[in-house]
């Protein structure tokens, strides 16, 4: 009996998998299909030494599935390691479905034809993945192009890049610093590396020191603006007694 292995990727802390892992169960459910077990992690597609990924190769056996949202959550790899991971697959007999691409919805039928008509239409899903492959790899790096470009005109117009972008990463670094967590383990867990876990640390303490001079200069200017006030009080009354003195 073939077992169906969902595989969730998000590329960023800020993405919830939960979403496609809802979409992903609705779709397999309208197959009469429930997944042996969800993979998630979050790290680039870029990168092909994925711990769930291969967990879930390493899981598989031949004529198993795995199902993924789209292409791009499988791979953004260059053509070369997507071949490798590709071949990897084959070699153990390890189906893809990609539930934008009904061509590859065959797979989760439990005896998939082998005539000619099951060969061809294998050739032709071979050849979507391919090119939906080339496609996500391609996407990636216009993307990675266009923010360089972005970040460099933003450079040339003197505006400082970086801290936005790292806003909510550094936060969510600071909370689990604050929990109890090793640097190491926030790295683990984050999808960064140890130097980004020790900026943000360092970014938080230097954010509360900030914060606490604000307060005392806020504490300093109400204490100047009710001695003001106090002085013109006091000014006040002097006055108003210097015309009684003198009638006296």
């Amino acid at each position: 009996m073939k077992h169906v292995r969902v595989y969730l990727r998000a590329s960023t802390t800020d993405q919830n998998p939960e979403r496609a892992k809802r979409y992903i169960r609705g779709f397999l459910a309208e197959h009469d299909i429930t997944p042996a077990a969800f993979y998630i992690e979050t790290v680039s597609g870029r990168i092909s030494e994925r711990p769930e990924l291969w967990r879930l190769i390493e899981d598989s056996a031949p004529g198993d599935v795995l199902v993924v949202e789209s292409i791009d959550r499988l791979t953004r790899l260059p053509l070369k390691q997507w071949r490798r991971l590709s071949a990897e697959l084959d070699q153990r007999g390890v189906h893809v479905v990609s539930v934008d691409l009904p061509l590859t919805h065959r797979a989760l039928k439990e005896e998939p034809a082998d005539d000619l008509e099951g060969r061809i239409t294998d050739a032709m899903q071979r050849m979507l993945l391919e090119i939906c492959a080339a496609n996500a790899a391609a996407d990636y790096e216009q993307r990675r192009r266009r923010q360089a470009e972005g970040m460099a005109q933003a450079m040339e117009r003197g505006i400082t890049l970086g801290k936005r972008a790292d806003k909510k990463r550094y936060q969510v670094i600071q909370t689990m610093r604050e929990k109890g967590h090793t640097i190491r383990k926030i790295a683990e867990l984050v999808g960064c590396s140890t130097t980004t876990v020790q900026r943000a640390i360092k970014d938080g303490r230097t954010g509360e020191h900030e914060s606490e001079m604000r307060e005392l200069q806020r504490r300093y200017q109400q204490d100047m603006q009710a001695a003001a006030e106090a002085s013109r009080a006091l000014n006040g009354e002097n006055q108003a007694t210097q015309p009684e003195k003198a009638r006296s």
